[in-house]
């Protein structure tokens, strides 16, 4: 497969990658960029494991070629943090016990950032639309939504 030269912005870094023509942006993430908080569940965008935020939209990695984030900025869960400091939504599904296992964390992460970023401060309904498209198997829903909500409280989560 032909390489195809990529320029994007991942996690505030500016990036110039190749990368074969046939390469998802997961794959890019994971397997070339070491990014691996962004997780393959389904491989066909159905479990929301893989969500990313590109260019403020929630995006499944698994279905977005490499080559269409060419020009884009993308944020994973690891770009949440700063400065070894969590993320105001990260700390609050910590503290609200928004996990179990954690597989699907940081896909809901991402989509509830992504939310956040449009809507600053959503109703619950919102926050279960956001992650309708996340399967939590261990059934953490009500938790997280809760989570959403006290770091809105804290009012800091545009950051």
């Amino acid at each position: 497969m032909p390489e195809i030269e990529l320029h994007l912005v991942v996690n505030r870094q500016s990036l110039t990658v190749k990368v074969e023509s046939g390469c998802t942006l997961l794959e890019l993430l994971r397997d070339r960029l070491g990014l691996t908080g962004t997780k393959e569940g389904c491989g066909a965008g159905d479990c929301g494991a893989c969500v990313v935020v590109m260019d403020g939209l929630a995006v499944n990695a698994c279905l977005v070629l490499a080559a269409q984030a060419e020009g884009t900025v993308v944020i994973t869960i690891e770009g949440l943090a700063q400065d070894d400091t969590l993320h105001p939504l990260q700390q609050q599904f910590a503290d609200q016990w928004a996990m179990q296992c954690g597989f699907c964390t940081p896909g809901m992460l991402m989509s509830c950032y992504a939310l956040l970023l449009t809507n600053p401060n959503p109703t619950a309904g919102q926050i279960r639309e956001a992650i309708s498209g996340n399967l939590c198997r261990c059934g953490s829903y009500q938790a997280i939504v809760k989570a959403v909500h006290a770091a809105v409280e804290i009012n800091e989560v545009h950051r």
